[in-house]
């Protein structure tokens, strides 16, 4: 008569596979805090304890019909803890006397095959594997589990969200906190192509607009380049009504001003100009000279 597994170790199990089902359909351990889940542990606790009461009365009516001898074996190995009868049977050897049993009447150059069992260990992963391939798939046609699309789209409300509120939090930057970093250039040069790019293309060589990246300048209310742009890009130009006031109107954010300026920095103090000859306007206004950032 064969040991049963007990009811604890029953109900660790069918907690753990209440974890991972909950987890599949619901998509977040938020359900721990649930009374539903807990309310389905109790359940599955309880309809356990039955089945190992029911399991109980079954056994003792099995064992009152065995012999004394199976009688004592069977006692013998009760005594032995769950976890180590179960580590001896997965890994368990035949004797030599076992193995004539299960030996196959058939060979190849000398090497004959027995009729072994699986493992009980892999037959186990076989059908919770099974068992986890079910329901995976099935969170997966009918709710919005491991969908990429869906999963991107919950991110990126989530990023827009964080942001949202950060700049909440934030003070918002002016042109006495701007302040230059290379980290801005990237995300300055697509908001300069964006709001400035009509006026004085892409690479800030000038068009309707003054080109950029030379040491001309016709508007120098600031003492540095950096603080310049900022000032012109918020403010705009006394003299030019096409260079609006981007910051004033609320057409561009401080940070967005303080990346744009990043970005003209850059093109001007950290690039060649580009010159009249390779398609660059001619300059304007008087030469600029820039206090050190």
């Amino acid at each position: 008569m064969k040991q049963r597994t007990p009811v604890v170790v029953n109900i660790l199990i069918i907690i753990g596979l209440l974890i991972v089902f909950y987890y599949l359909f619901v998509q977040s351990y938020s359900f721990l805090g649930s009374p539903y889940f807990w309310g389905t542990v109790v359940i599955a606790g309880i309809l356990a304890y039955i089945h190992s009461s029911i399991g109980d009365l079954i056994e003792n009516n099995r064992f009152k019909k065995l012999s004394p001898e199976e009688k004592a074996a069977y006692l013998a190995e009760k005594k032995i803890p769950f976890f180590k009868r179960m580590y001896a049977a997965a890994f368990k050897k035949q004797s030599e006397t076992e193995e004539k049993d299960i030996l196959i009447d058939h060979g190849f150059d000398g090497i004959m095959e027995l009729d072994n069992q699986l493992p009980k260990w892999w037959v186990g992963l076989f059908y919770f594997g099974t068992a986890f391939c079910i329901v995976y798939i099935a969170a997966y046609a009918f709710t919005d589990f491991a969908h990429p699309l869906s999963e991107y789209e919950k991110e990126y409300k989530e990023q827009l969200a964080s942001i949202e509120e950060y700049q909440k939090t934030q003070p918002p930057v002016t042109i006495e906190t701007a302040k230059y970093s290379a980290d801005n250039i990237s995300e300055g040069k697509e908001l300069f192509k964006t709001n400035c790019a009509s006026c004085h293309k892409e690479d800030g060589s000038g068009g309707i607009g003054p080109n950029l990246t030379d040491n001309f300048w016709i508007n120098q209310p600031e003492k540095t380049l950096f603080k310049n742009v900022f000032h012109m890009d918020w403010n705009g130009s006394p003299t030019n009504p096409a260079m609006r006031a981007f910051g004033k109107n609320g057409e561009v954010s401080g940070a967005e001003i303080e990346k744009i300026a990043a970005y003209v920095y850059h093109i001007n103090q950290e690039q060649p100009p580009v010159t009249p000859a390779q398609g660059g306007a001619a300059p304007q206004g008087t030469e600029a000279h820039w206090e050190k950032e």
